[in-house]
C-alpha cells in the first residue's frame, strides 16, 4: 500500500480549508450586509432540493452494497421515495417510506 506524503497531505488540508473558508466568506462576508439580486436568491431556492438527491443517487445507482449492481430494493425505495415525495410534497414523509420500501424489501428477498 502506497503512503502520501506528509507535506503533500497537510497541503491538501489547509488548501481545502482556505477553500471552504472563502466560499463560505463570499457569501456570509462580502454579500451578508447587502441585498442580493432576485434571480440570484431564486436560484439558491433550489440549493436545498439538489442536495438530497445527489447524496442518494449514487446510492442508489451504484450502490456499494451490490459491487455496483442495480438492485430491486434500491430501485423500487428510490422509486417510493420519489412517488411519495411527488404526491404529498412532504420530504419527510418521502424518506420514511423509501427507507421502509428499502429494508421491507431486503428483508423479504433475504
Amino acid at each position: 500500500m502506497d503512503h502520501i506524503n506528509t507535506g503533500t497531505l497537510w497541503f491538501v488540508i489547509i488548501a481545502l480549508g482556505i477553500g471552504s473558508f472563502g466560499l463560505r466568506f463570499v457569501f456570509t462576508g462580502l454579500v451578508g450586509d447587502r441585498e442580493m439580486p432576485t434571480w440570484l436568491l431564486r436560484h439558491l431556492r433550489y440549493t436545498a432540493v439538489a442536495i438530497l438527491p445527489a447524496l442518494v443517487a449514487p446510492q442508489v445507482i451504484w450502490p456499494a452494497a451490490t459491487d455496483g449492481q442495480l438492485d430491486l430494493p434500491r430501485m423500487a425505495a428510490a422509486a417510493a421515495a420519489l412517488t411519495i415525495g411527488v404526491i404529498t410534497k412532504n420530504v419527510l414523509l418521502a424518506i420514511i417510506s423509501g427507507a421502509a420500501t428499502l429494508y421491507s424489501l431486503l428483508w423479504l428477498l433475504g
